[in-house]
């Protein structure tokens, strides 16, 4: 079920584009290394992430591992700050325009999508008003309350990206939903924050807790004690 969500506030957005600007794009999707505007990306020596490490960090923050997602779009950056979860374990990121702000919004959550729940589902997470869809080609879009989207079905849950209608033209839009993909191990972990080893580190054992009855201390106290 898709539960609804706030978009980060305006008063965030100078914030996010000076942190969007710092390069957040696809490994590779930009100029080459080395050449002009390019970025030379992280060093030789770093290796990414094991798929184990990964997935304890999407956990960490409370996401299933399989509905996270990265995608890309002309002149758009992740906001890192703006990743998390929706909803119970789904996932969402927002990316800002460099040059206007505008927001792009990514997100995953369990569930399905046809022509009789198209139009009841919000269209942004904005409830109130019912969606108008239209197919395009393997995806739908949807359009309500000033905003618009590409929804695209998944084997159990749905991937949907999302702008308002005025401020993120349709052919970005088609773009970054066509563009969509699950991360590779580099994509992730630069996505994803660490886990918190406090999150993931087994239980620590305490010798004093008797192996029967509630589990309260031993304190051996006699009676008068």
């Amino acid at each position: 079920m898709m539960r609804s969500t706030r978009l980060l506030p305006s008063l965030l957005l100078p914030a996010l584009v000076l942190l969007a600007a710092c390069g957040t794009e696809r490994p590779g999707s930009g100029p080459a290394a080395g050449q002009p505007g390019g970025s030379a990306g992280p060093p030789a020596s770093a290796s990414p992430a094991g798929r184990g490490e990964l997935d304890a960090r999407a956990r960490a923050l409370g996401v299933a591992p399989e509905l996270v997602y990265v995608t890309e779009a002309s002149g758009y950056a992740l906001a890192r700050q703006s990743v998390g979860v929706l909803g119970d374990d789904g996932f969402s990121a927002i990316y800002v325009a460099r040059a206007t702000g505008a927001q792009l919004r990514l997100s995953a959550e369990r569930g399905s999508i046809d022509a009789g729940t198209c139009p009841e589902r919000p269209v942004g997470d904005l409830a109130g008003e019912p969606a108008v869809c239209a197919r395009d080609g393997g995806l739908w879009y949807r359009t309500g309350a000033g905003w618009h989207e590409y929804a695209l079905p998944e084997d159990g849950h749905v991937v949907r990206v999302s702008g308002e209608a005025d401020a993120v033209p349709r052919e970005v839009l088609r773009a970054a939903a066509r563009a969509v993909h699950r991360p590779d191990a580099a994509e992730t972990a630069a996505l994803l924050p660490p886990a918190d080893p406090a999150a993931t580190a087994p239980p620590v054992e305490r010798g004093d807790l008797p192996s029967v009855g509630d589990g309260a201390p031993r304190n051996d106290v006699r009676a008068g004690g």
